[in-house]
């Protein structure tokens, strides 16, 4: 009697322990489907995810569909000198994730058979793991925005975390070309961010210190407007007025 009712203790432990397991690996795996991202032919071409995720700030699973990874492969075998080596960068970029620890990456072939469309593919792939989607393209952005994909967007992030430059503060930026107004001249940040500067055209092709008067933002990024007063000239100006 008591080996019976030992026998079933035991039996109820197991039990328990394993309905937990279940309970357990059931919430990784719903975890893991939520955080994991899937890469467009775009993003790896672009390359910076790499440093992203590389950074700890795009933690999970990175799912490749077959379909992008054979789209880089024919570019990568085409004739087109500048889309060969973008291809076969974004190849690389794909090993480069796969060498990383702490992160694994899935090629997925759903779809790898059929003529379905790649973006198609991967819209499909996102949404039957309810995964983020990680791309630079413009148009792949909107539609997957309407059917209800989380985008990440590498140029969105790169806008965003671009250092915030109040007026009063000073920029340091090489003229290079012309503005729209008399004497403007216009460079650009380290950043990429656009600088049209007051009186900056007599210091063309020269990097100048020039004092910031607003910021703004327009659909193709930050723009930045500062004057640039030259030091020298103003002095050489009040001499003359004092002769």
């Amino acid at each position: 009697m008591n080996e019976t009712i030992e026998a079933i203790a035991i039996a109820a432990v197991l039990y328990m322990l394993w309905d937990i397991r279940n309970k357990v690996t059931s919430g990784k795996q719903t975890s893991g489907s939520k955080s994991s991202v899937v890469m467009d032919t775009s993003a790896l071409i672009d390359g910076r995810v790499l440093e992203v995720i590389k950074n700890g700030f795009l933690p999970g699973t990175i799912i490749v569909p077959k379909k992008v990874l054979d789209e880089l492969q024919l570019l990568a075998d085409g004739k087109d000198a500048h889309k060969r080596e973008r291809a076969r960068y974004g190849l690389d970029i794909i090993q480069a994730l796969q060498q990383l620890k702490n992160t694994q990456v899935i090629i997925d072939d759903y779809l790898a058979n059929k003529d379905t469309l790649t973006d198609e593919a991967i819209l499909k792939i996102a949404k039957s793991r309810k995964a983020r989607l990680c791309t630079t393209d413009f148009n792949l952005n909107k539609v997957a925005t309407v059917e209800g994909v989380t985008v990440l967007n590498v140029n969105e992030l790169a806008q965003v975390m671009r250092p915030k430059i109040l007026p009063g503060e000073q920029i340091e930026v090489k003229i290079i070309q012309k503005g729209e107004s008399d004497g403007q001249g216009v460079g650009y940040l380290e950043d990429g961010t656009m600088a049209v500067v007051d009186n900056g055209l007599r210091s063309m092709n020269k990097t100048i210190k020039a004092t910031v008067d607003r910021m703004i933002q327009t659909k193709a990024g930050k723009m930045v407007f500062a004057t640039y007063k030259n030091k020298s000239r103003n002095k050489s100006s009040s001499d003359d007025r004092k002769k």
